[in-house]
């Protein structure tokens, strides 16, 4: 196999050049070339940046030809024109937050060599296009060709999607996701062979903007292994021989929302009135029939930002880094991040202070480790958490902010005494033991641990007992740990709520109780009880609107607290109901999760195993109901990685759903199987181990690219 292979490269790169024109005496030298694994897994190799970026954007739309231009269509603020009315939300969104025309400014303060990437990654798409329209529908076609502004669009609407999830600012807008994530990293001390190594575990919705690509970039000074944001031209994930890095979501207020009290047309503000500045836009709107329709968009700013209006009131929106400050960069500071050689250097690279938001979770071969929390954290002039989550009064000038925490304010582990640093998006106080102190920090920082949204979630004490267990960690054992299924909750609540419904005189109360009692608090395909509890924790958020733990979050026992049941009776009725509602539709009290959820993607289906993060499991996935009845996968783990920084390195990943969105792409969902097996990859990162199990190779030159498909052996 090995000699076919190579007799097919050899051919291959004979083809190409002999395709120049006969007057060249000179063979040309490919500007770059993709050698695509059997996993779909683009490998980039380039001469220089411009390049890997050529490569790369080229690479995407061959794995996500028609989910990459609704998303740049989307930047622009002008989806609706081609894909029609249900995205006219998003391009109102994007046109009243003035995303596009920042990226255009944003386009011209890159550094030049920068901006040559960004349009070369925009060129390698165009090229693509060209090169292969019978892949792509009428609607990517209609969006294309695309530029470097467009990049900056994208990946700015992105970044400030999650600010202002995670910030609250989605409350005053039309729509909002859910997002999450575990990291971890283990310093020498507490590993089992003395090598550090991390964990990066993302969990995000599986489709749109939050699709992943796995790939390899090599280009002069850079070479790193990881995953993008479909339509981000840079890893935002990654590891390399000599470091590797992730993210989770944090607990960061980058956004405040303002109440503006009317006046005049205008609003009240220090004492007097102001006007609104008031810019009106069209925008088009495709039909049903493919006809046009013109819709009027009056976008409107305070002082503070732009301003919306939601249940009658006025409200102005100010976002760190679009109405103050920048994040102009976060682009090549996550390139920085990838170059950087040592742990100075990417240290350096995070003091830019580009990257709005996201923990930072970091290990390298020397040993060190950190976790970061980082973003645009605005510096304010009073208040807590529980102040700015809300609406604060927009009248005065007191509480508009215009500057921001340097990197040396942040909370932040590096290289602490317990050997490890672990993040599941909670408060940034547990990243390591002993916890930080929060009253080092301002009281607006993050929640404070007896403050909403400030305790260790049962997630996160999930991490932290996993991580606490063994004295030292084994990469072997972290393999196992990521997926674990098990349910804090359950261990820490269960007996209770099974007590308090033996005691019950309603017999269905008791049937509900013998099906818990066998459960063994996994959710695995096979686990039966778990569907039963997880639609009495749904019922019981709903009735009690999350408050039914009796004692509450304690950092002193945080492996132990919050435990107990608030309302024992109200708690049975809630697992009555929930037993009502599986009779109900026919389900069995003690059916195998797996019956009911299925990881599913295309023609892939195999009975489900993780669950919603509520449960407080590691391995979360989210499911959504199916036309069928069943519940799908829709969420959660995506792109997985686990390193440890020994000779030789040792890696395993694995995209969970795949590494293609278009559903004729034989990698689309191919990996589902290993993810119902809780399998991992070995990624391939040397050319000769590319080599070995070669699917096709593109070679890049001045006049297009070049793709053979390896022929298969048999």
């Amino acid at each position: 196999m090995q000699r076919t292979r190579a007799i097919f490269l050899l051919l291959l790169i004979v083809c190409a050049c002999s395709s120049a024109p006969a007057h060249k005496k000179k063979i040309e030298k490919p500007n770059a070339e993709i050698l695509w694994d059997s996993w779909g897994v683009p490998h980039v190799f380039a001469q220089d940046e411009a390049g890997a970026f050529r490569g790369f954007g080229w690479a995407q739309m061959h794995s996500h030809g028609n989910l990459l231009p609704r998303l740049l269509a989307q930047g622009r603020g002008r989806a609706a024109e081609v894909y029609g009315q249900q995205y006219l939300t998003s391009d109102r969104a994007v046109r009243t937050m003035g995303i596009y025309e920042r990226a255009r400014r944003w386009h011209t303060e890159q550094s030049p060599q920068f901006r040559e990437n960004l349009n070369a990654f925009a060129g390698g798409i165009n090229e693509y296009a060209k090169e292969h329209p019978e892949k792509l529908d009428s609607a990517a076609k209609a969006v294309l060709p695309v530029d470097g502004i467009d990049i900056l669009a994208h990946t700015t609407r992105v970044l400030y999607e999650f600010i202002s999830v995670v910030s609250g600012c989605s409350s005053a807008l039309p729509e909002g996701s859910m997002f999450g994530s575990n990291a971890w990293a283990i310093g020498p001390s507490h590993s089992a062979s003395g090598h550090a190594m991390l964990l990066a575990n993302p969990h995000l919705p599986w489709g749109g903007e939050m699709t992943w690509i796995e790939a390899q970039i090599s280009a002069p000074g850079y070479e790193a292994y990881g995953a993008a944001l479909v339509g981000f031209p840079v890893l935002a994930i990654a590891f390399n021989e000599t470091h590797g890095w992730s993210h989770t979501v944090n607990t960061i207020d980058a956004c405040d929302v303002y109440e503006l009290t009317r006046e005049n047309a205008g609003y009240k503000f220090e004492g007097g009135s102001r006007p609104l500045d008031r810019e009106t836009q069209t925008i088009r709107v495709k039909q049903d029939d493919g006809s046009l329709k013109d819709e009027k968009l009056e976008v409107r700013h305070a002082v503070q930002g732009p301003v919306v209006e939601k249940d009658g009131k006025l409200l102005a929106l100010r976002i760190a880094g679009l109405q103050a400050g920048s994040y102009a960069g976060a682009l090549e500071e996550w390139w920085e991040m990838g170059r950087a050689s040592n742990f100075a250097q990417f240290q350096a690279a995070l003091q830019r202070m580009q990257l709005p938001m996201f923990n930072v979770i970091y290990a390298d071969r020397r040993g060190h480790i950190e976790l970061l929390f980082n973003g645009l954290v605005p510096v304010r002039s009073t208040g807590d958490t529980r102040f700015w989550h809300g609406v604060v009064p927009g009248d005065t000038s007191a509480l508009v902010w215009n500057r921001f925490h340097s990197y040396a304010d942040l909370p932040k582990a590096i290289d602490p005494p317990a050997g490890w640093v672990q993040n599941s998006n909670s408060a940034p106080w547990y990243m390591t033991e002993p916890f930080l102190d929060p009253a080092r920090y301002p009281a607006y920082l993050s929640a404070r641990w007896n403050e909403p949204f400030g305790a260790a979630s049962f997630r996160e004490q999930r991490g932290l007992r996993m991580l606490k267990q063994d004295a030292k960690l084994s990469f072997e054992q972290l393999l196992v740990d990521k997926y674990s299924t098990r349910s804090e909750l359950a261990d820490r609540i269960g007996k209770d709520l099974i007590g308090a419904a033996t005691q019950s005189a309603d017999p269905l109360a008791k049937q509900a109780a013998a099906a818990l009692e066998k459960w063994d608090h996994e959710t695995n395909a096979d686990s039966r009880g778990a569907l039963l509890f997880l639609l009495w924790l749904k019922n019981t958020y709903e009735q009690s609107h999350g408050d039914f733990l009796a004692e509450p979050f304690d950092p002193k026992r945080p492996l132990e607290t919050p435990r107990g049941l608030k309302d024992p009776r109200a708690a049975v009725a809630a697992l009555i109901a929930a037993a009502n509602q599986m009779k109900d539709r026919g389900v069995p009290l003690d059916a195998q999760w797996g019956q009911v959820n299925h990881l599913r993607r295309g023609k892939y289906d195999f009975p489900g195993n993780g669950a919603p993060d509520g449960l407080g499991i590691f391995r979360v996935i989210a499911y959504a109901p199916a036309e069928d009845g069943r519940f799908d996968s829709v969420g959660g783990d995506s792109f997985v990685a686990a390193v440890e920084f020994s000779s030789p390195l040792k890696a395993r990943v694995l995209m969970t759903y795949g590494n293609a969105s278009d559903p004729g792409s034989p990698h689309f969902g191919d990996q589902l199987a290993l993810t119902a097996r809780k399998e991992w990859r070995e990624p391939w990162r040397t050319r000769a181990e590319i080599e070995q199990h070669l699917e096709a190779h593109t070679i890049f030159h001045s006049g297009g690219a070049a793709t053979s498909t390896v022929p298969k052996q048999h």
